[in-house]
């Protein structure tokens, strides 16, 4: 325990200037100590309870009200990430989540379809970008995605925190600041990923190519690509007349019950590639039912094999597991603000607990497996005295 603690502080070291009192830098450390304790729910109440105070005005107050600058947490936070598990192969993932909501009056909410629950629900929508390779994975940055229909009312977003500066913008635009913002800091990583909502979009895929960036990213079936040939194809077309030896059993990495494995197939497209970088339609197929087929549209170095692309497909699900540990383990969701800045900053923070735990599984990893070395390197003292 004295350890976790210490590696806690020293986590919150690293932004602790952000803060231009030392009541609400004091406050965040107790907040984030609160986001990694053992509790069932972490809003303000509890956590002001977990830290000996009556009542959470000190915590809303940190989120709310305090002076402190929690787009450079952010990027402290992002910065922890690439130093404890960082690596040149990694994927930069994006995807959103949904934070379920009543009332009308929090930032951003309003019934819309949330891919958390499955339908349209109340609630707000985070974009997220996660950062995955073999050490482990993390959040990096998020975006609050704020409807039209409040962007239309510039009297609801004023009550709500929300500046007249703040412009609507899709949550394909979040997932484009938050990527500009990895590149401009030179975060390591060969690949984006991101499933259809973004893949789909054309304009989105050409912002990626004009910076060289390598993707793989989901698309619908009746999406089109431009041919070898020069004329225009739906994805699903091209696949269909791949030749059945273009098909390969492969794993697109382990999953909670074992190795996904399915059947996948590549076919180039485009008639010119330039730059060393080339494209492709990936399938997936399915084992079990042949019809059951999903597409990416990828670009990468021309040097790609089928197995990396597949490799970046099969990343995608990490945020998944980024979301379901962040809310089940760093009280993501637990929050109970209404203020457009006030969300920022509890998620700010439960991102930064989050890279707290993928930092401390790492280099317990790391710890196991340099354990592992030594026993199977080095014969017993018993084994060496008989020799």
């Amino acid at each position: 325990m004295e350890s976790w603690s210490e590696g806690i502080a020293k986590l919150h070291a690293r932004f602790g200037h952000r803060f231009g009192r030392s009541e609400p830098r004091e406050r965040a450390l107790d907040y984030l100590t609160g986001l990694l304790a053992p509790l069932e729910k972490k809003n303000g109440w509890t956590l002001a309870e977990q830290v000996g105070q009556l009542r959470p005005d000190g915590v809303q107050r940190l989120l709310n009200h305090s002076d402190w600058d929690e787009n450079a947490v952010r990027d402290d936070v992002r910065d922890f990430v690439v130093e404890t598990i960082g690596a040149k192969d990694a994927v930069l993932i994006g995807d959103d989540t949904g934070f379920l909501k009543k009332g009308t009056r929090s930032a951003g909410v309003q019934r819309q379809y949330s891919g958390t629950a499955g339908r349209r629900e109340n609630c707000q929508i985070g974009t997220f970008l996660a950062y995955a390779c073999a050490k482990g994975r993390a959040l990096i940055d998020r975006e609050l995605y704020i409807p039209q229909s409040w962007t239309d009312d510039r009297e609801r977003c004023r009550a709500a925190g929300i500046g007249d500066e703040v412009p609507f913008a899709t949550k394909i635009e979040h997932l484009k600041w938050m990527l500009q913002r990895a590149i401009d800091a030179h975060v390591p990583f060969a690949w984006v990923t991101a499933d259809e909502a973004y893949g789909q979009a054309k304009h989105f895929r050409v912002w990626l190519e004009e910076r060289r960036v390598a993707h793989v990213l989901a698309t619908k079936v009746n999406d089109t690509v431009v041919t070898t040939g020069g004329g225009d194809a739906r994805v699903d077309e091209l696949i269909a007349k791949a030749p059945r030896q273009a098909w390969k059993r492969i794993s697109a990495g382990a999953g909670g019950h074992g190795h996904r494995i399915y059947h996948w197939a590549r076919v180039a497209i485009r008639p010119v590639w330039e730059d060393g970088f080339g494209h492709w339609v990936l399938a997936r197929r399915s084992l079990t039912d042949p019809t059951e087929i999903a597409y990416y549209v990828c670009y990468g170095p021309v040097t790609s094999r089928l197995k990396d692309l597949v490799k970046t497909a099969g990343a995608r699900w990490q945020v998944e597991e980024c979301f379901q540990m962040a809310k089940g383990e760093c009280g993501l969701d637990h929050y109970q603000v209404r203020l457009y800045r006030a969300w920022y900053r509890h998620i700010t923070l439960s991102m930064a607990a989050l890279a707290y735990l993928t930092a401390t599984r790492a280099t317990e990893a790391e710890k196991g497996a340099a354990e592992t070395t030594v026993k199977t390197s080095y014969p017993s003292a018993s084994r060496r005295s008989a020799g």
